[in-house]
């Protein structure tokens, strides 16, 4: 009926037009509203930041979730270009490598579950993952570990930060099998970029006032590569003469960061053991589901969870913890400048924590990850 009427009315007021200007007029109008209705559809559009989103395996579906739904209810303006690569689900091939870093080089900034990389060997050495960072020369990972207020651990206070070269190391998929049973696995350090990371961490440090830098190494056993290493960071660490720097081998390491994690600052590693002290450090303050992580490279960022895990055994069950995921979604908000909104949902995050009544299994509570979810929600404040 409406659109009967609506009609109607059309016919009447052509009709009652006395000369064709009433055509052109009328016209005018209808393309005019159309052009303010775009006009303001390309407003919303372009007023919001373009961020590539990749939910990865897992609960990662799940976790970028509670990610869309806590950015729609604090009216964050960022727009997610969702991609999914997966070697699990059958969702992986060049094209779809090849589209995902076409989004990332166009938006610069990403958000990215976990990635799982099977143990199967189908004839590439290299994952996904791992290829996918390398295409976009993610060299330096960062990982903040920082005690939750409220949150009680075995070690309580805590903030570091770890910083770990992911472009070759132990992780440059150069293995081959020399002789029969017999494998050989290539371990790649090079000069320049063990002083690009060791750049990283001390800018990082001086950056974000932080006094320290310890360089974790094995160049006891691996004197030419682990010593190459270690070197380059002592170099760099002469132009910074107001940064303490210290070295630490990496067994020692671990060790001292479960006895008395107080002693650290900024750790800088290559690859394998950044890989490992990020879970170790994870596990001080809470585990993988409250530990936020990045990725830089000179031109883009990715934000993710510190410690990687697929969590597939919660699946479907509505268990995970969003905690890592919506304070990582925080920090990409600041590294865009929109600090209001980061702050307000890293608030309202650690604000649900605080009172303890809503938490998910992994730290002691009962509530699923939609609960955790809504209750972030209910403690966004609005202006």
């Amino acid at each position: 009926m409406a659109a009967l009427s609506g009609v109607r009315w059309l016919t009447r007021a052509l009709v009652a037009a006395a000369n064709p200007g009433a055509w052109r007029s009328l016209s005018t109008s209808v393309v005019a509203q159309a052009a303010s209705r775009s006009q303001a559809e390309d407003v919303r559009v372009e007023g919001a930041f373009p961020v590539t989103m990749l939910p990865g395996d897992g609960v990662g579906p799940e976790l970028m979730h509670a990610v869309k739904e806590v950015f729609k209810a604090a009216s964050v303006p960022v727009e997610f270009q969702e991609h999914h690569l997966s070697e699990v689900q059958n969702m992986a091939s060049e094209e779809k490598l090849e589209q995902v870093l076409s989004s990332m080089k166009e938006n610069k900034v990403a958000i990215i579950g976990k990635i799982h990389t099977p143990m199967e060997y189908k004839g590439e050495l290299a994952s996904y993952d791992m290829r996918l960072r390398r295409k976009l020369d993610l060299f330096a990972n960062v990982v903040h570990v920082k005690s939750l207020p409220g949150y009680m651990t075995r070690h309580n206070n805590l903030d570091l930060v770890i910083i770990r070269e992911q472009t070759e190391g132990e992780y440059s998929s150069l293995e081959h099998e020399s002789a029969r049973g017999v494998i050989e696995c290539l371990k790649i350090v090079t000069r320049t970029k063990s002083q690009r990371i060791a750049k990283f961490a001390f800018d990082y440090a001086t950056k974000k006032g932080r006094s320290k830098v310890t360089a974790v190494h094995k160049a006891n056993i691996m004197k030419l590569g682990d010593g190459l290493f270690l070197q380059c960071c002592e170099e760099v660490a002469e132009l910074y003469p107001k940064i303490k720097f210290e070295t630490m081998i990496i067994d020692n390491c671990c060790m001292q960061l479960v006895q008395n994690p107080y002693q650290f600052d900024v750790l800088v590693m290559p690859n394998l053991y950044g890989n490992i002290i990020d879970n170790l450090a994870a596990g001080l303050v809470g585990g993988a589901g409250v530990v936020p992580g990045e990725s830089y490279s000179a031109e883009y960022a990715v934000f993710e969870m510190g410690a990687r895990h697929p969590f597939a055994q919660a699946v479907g069950r509505n268990i995970a913890n969003p905690t890592a995921m919506l304070l990582s979604a925080s920090n990409m908000l600041r590294h865009l400048n929109l600090e209001y909104h980061s702050n307000m949902i890293a608030d309202a995050v650690k604000k649900v924590i605080k009172v303890g009544k809503v938490r998910t299994s992994d730290m002691g509570g009962y509530a699923t990850c939609q609960d955790f979810t809504e209750a972030v929600i209910g403690a966004l404040s609005h202006p």
